[in-house]
């Protein structure tokens, strides 16, 4: 029941993103594997970053199972916040991720990508909703 409440909720709510995500999954191609976790779909892509989009989650071949936690934690986030979920996750996230400044800067001062609120509310969903550890 809570797997098609969500699926329901991504198609309506949530639609924004979910549009993004499925758009994206077209672009990424049929050879790169997928694979159903919790109410995403999970697609192992040739890039080395992790994106969340909607029911829609990226991550690299071969990651640990914890990204693919804290992934599910942005779909949570994705379901909670519905069209605010781009410009209040996914831009801030970008940029956080992104900007080779902020990339150098975290590295110079020892921070840890989680710790943006973004990344750390998503680590929390994520362990709440899924009941394993996320990334740190």
């Amino acid at each position: 029941m809570r797997f098609w409440l969500a699926r329901l909720v991504h198609a309506t709510w949530g639609l924004p993103q979910t549009v993004l995500g499925a758009g994206v999954k077209v672009m990424a191609g049929q050879d790169c594997p997928s694979y159903t976790f919790r109410s995403a779909l999970v697609t192992e892509w040739r890039l080395r970053r992790g994106l969340s989009l909607g029911p829609f989650i990226f991550v690299p071949r071969g990651c640990p199972r914890r990204l693919v936690v804290h992934e599910y934690g942005h779909t949570v986030q994705a379901l909670i916040l519905g069209p605010l979920y781009l410009p209040v996750i996914v831009l801030p996230s970008l940029t956080w991720a992104g900007v080779p400044a902020l990339e150098r800067a975290r590295r110079r001062r020892g921070i840890s990508y989680y710790t943006f609120y973004t990344e750390h509310w998503a680590n929390v969903l994520a362990e709440r909703v899924c009941h394993e550890p996320s990334m740190r």
